[in-house]
């Protein structure tokens, strides 16, 4: 009857804008590099995926489908598992397609810290831009040290707090929670976290 969830597009629009503000002129020459989530592309790694594109300035093509882009700054597109494992070796793969990548798109923070490590292996930790998406604890660590450029927090707490208050609201007078204007589930909200604000995003 009800979802409560984060917009995931628009975290990865949030992630997607701030690297290119952040990168400025030389957003136009970047070299990206994409860490998904499973060759199955579940909703939420497409919706990450495609909204960094559109945050970003990238034609995703079909929104649905994540690698059918034709920009050629993207490098390629690896799978994760959403694990530090997964993130470093994605990070190996597509470091030996183009070892000048210098933006790296992730499906969450875990992936992200993978390929952190799988750069530094090879010193190039330093030329790479990191975004991703989760901010939880862990992730909002990597963001204060330096692993990860930027993130977008989701709220999950809130999500289960208010699914369980929209039962608790049923229970009590059959009252059914409404979705949020526009979207066909209840949005509990999304914020861009940096150490590096980016003029005309909010952080």
């Amino acid at each position: 009857d009800a979802t409560f969830a984060t917009d995931n597009l628009e975290a990865g629009k949030l992630i997607g804008a701030w690297a290119a503000a952040t990168l400025g002129d030389k957003a136009k020459d970047a070299k990206i590099g994409f860490l998904d989530l499973t060759p199955s592309q579940p909703t939420v790694d497409v919706l990450r995926d495609q909204g960094f594109m559109m945050g970003y300035g990238i034609d995703v093509k079909d929104p649905n489908k994540i690698g059918d882009e034709d920009d050629p700054r993207i490098v390629g597109h690896d799978v994760t598992n959403g694990n530090e494992e997964g993130g470093r070796k994605a990070m190996e793969n597509l470091l030996q397609k183009d070892p000048g990548i210098n933006v790296i798109h992730t499906i969450n923070e875990p992936a992200a810290v993978g390929a952190y490590q799988a750069l530094k292996a090879v010193g190039l930790e330093g030329n790479v831009l990191i975004v991703s998406v989760d901010g939880g604890c862990p992730g909002v660590k990597s963001v204060a040290e330096g692993v990860i450029g930027a993130t977008s927090q989701q709220y999950p707490l809130q999500m289960a707090a208010l699914g369980i208050e929209a039962i608790a609201a049923f229970a009590k007078d059959g009252t059914k929670p409404k979705p949020t204007e526009g979207k066909d589930f209840f949005d509990t909200g999304v914020n861009l976290v940096t150490d590096k604000p980016a003029d005309g995003v909010k952080s």
